[in-house]
């Protein structure tokens, strides 16, 4: 028997490595991304299978701090914007006969299915766009992911369901943001209005993009309005917002080639520092306000993968494989999601102090944008290179790793 076995063995190892290295890599790498799409599947299905149906508001669970019930009128669009700004990517590779494409069909349908009752004046889960001034937050999120998924999105919708999304969209501008990273809430939704409706408001994009221009502290980091904050909006909001309006603009003619290319390069080094963040053990500093938002908080160094504009410095495998152990760490920690599958308040499990009082469980949804490079094809390089240390767990183990150098423009 022992014979047996160690041969058995033997014909595996001998199987597995008479491979050409770069195809055994390949698998490899696959693994990684068929972890990921587990992991957005398990987040994303509870919302869907509701929302499609019309009953996420008789479904989801509303988990705040006590005595913030009323954050029951703004939860669920919070919790389906979020996702769809996370999934978009994925979503827009649009169906295929493999087999993760003929689940991406059905995630499409699903998608729509939802935002055609999220914007529906008559269905039961018809969202709140104007009650409060959360709404705008998530409207724009929802209006991201259009951005991001524009022909598997907005290309699906009927007549009747683009007529009340536009309605939605246009809403939001009763909401006066404040003076912060908010004003990017307002100039995505008006990037979006101008991309699928033609009829924007120019003056509100230019204001916010002024603003940050001005709130630009140097070495890839913008203030949160006037002042700096040790947190991570320059991930969660700020930097993703800026490249994907200035790029919406710039398709239209509305900005130029030069204003692009310095968002991107403050983003190149943002996420050049967040890959450093990572420490060898696949953690990162619970720092600053939000925590909630899990791996969220890495949205700007996924979504520079996801457009090939990683610094020359970081490999995609390096990143892919960092963002991999912060993601298991997260997302397997015991407590994250209630038995029914939905999120649950917390930062490594379920740690309700981590809620602010702005934080429920739609809030908990934003995880999903650490999860972009999903929208890269399973053979890019990103996903088929071989497993590769990041810079934290190269240093840290003695490997020659290059002098990091600030961005001065």
């Amino acid at each position: 028997m022992k014979r047996e076995k160690g041969i058995l063995i033997f014909c595996l190892a001998s199987l597995l490595f008479s491979r050409p290295f770069n195809q055994r890599a390949s698998i490899e790498g696959n693994n990684d991304r068929s972890y990921w799409l587990s992991v957005m599947r398990r987040i994303a299905d509870p919302v869907f299978e509701a929302l499609s149906r019309g009953q996420l508001r008789s479904r989801m669970p509303v988990e705040t701090m006590p005595g913030l019930e009323e954050r029951r009128k703004v939860t669920h669009l919070e919790a389906f914007g979020r996702l769809m700004a996370g999934m978009a990517p994925w979503l827009e590779m649009g169906p295929d006969a493999s087999e993760e494409g003929k689940i991406r069909q059905r995630y499409i349908e699903l998608a729509v299915k939802s935002l055609a009752n999220a914007v529906d004046p008559k269905s039961a889960d018809f969202m709140n766009f104007t009650e409060g001034s959360q709404p705008l937050v998530d409207a724009a999120f929802l209006a991201q992911a259009l951005i991001r998924a524009p022909r598997q999105l907005w290309g699906n919708l009927d007549e009747g369901t683009r007529h009340h999304l536009i309605n939605a969209l246009r809403s939001t501008r009763a909401i006066k943001p404040p003076f912060n990273n908010w004003l990017l809430f307002s100039a995505m939704v008006e990037a979006a209005l101008l991309k699928f409706d033609g009829n924007w408001d120019p003056m509100r994009v230019d204001y916010a993009l002024k603003q940050h221009e001005q709130w630009y502290k140097g070495d890839g980091v913008y203030g949160d309005g006037p002042e700096f904050h040790w947190d991570y909006y320059n991930s969660y909001v700020i930097q993703p917002m800026l490249v994907d309006i200035i790029r919406t603009l710039k398709d239209a003619g509305q900005a130029s080639e030069e204003q692009f290319q310095r968002v991107t390069a403050r983003a190149k080094r943002y996420a050049a520092v967040q890959e450093r963040l990572v420490s060898p053990e696949g953690t990162f500093p619970a720092l600053g306000r939000s925590l909630a938002y899990r791996f969220g908080a890495f949205q700007l160094l996924s979504q520079m993968a996801l457009m090939h504009e990683l610094p020359e410095e970081v490999q995609p495998a390096q990143v892919r494989c960092a963002l991999t152990a912060i993601i298991r760490r997260m997302a397997e920690a015991p407590g994250t999601f209630d038995g029914n599958g939905w999120l649950r308040i917390g930062f490594c499990g379920h740690q309700s102090s981590i809620g602010e009082g702005y934080i429920s469980t739609g809030s908990l949804y934003l995880c999903t944008v650490g999860l972009l490079a999903l929208g890269l094809p399973a053979d890019d390089v990103f996903w088929k290179s071989p497993p590769a240390d990041w810079t934290s767990k190269k240093i840290w183990s003695g490997q020659e790793v290059k002098a990091d150098h600030a961005l001065r423009n």
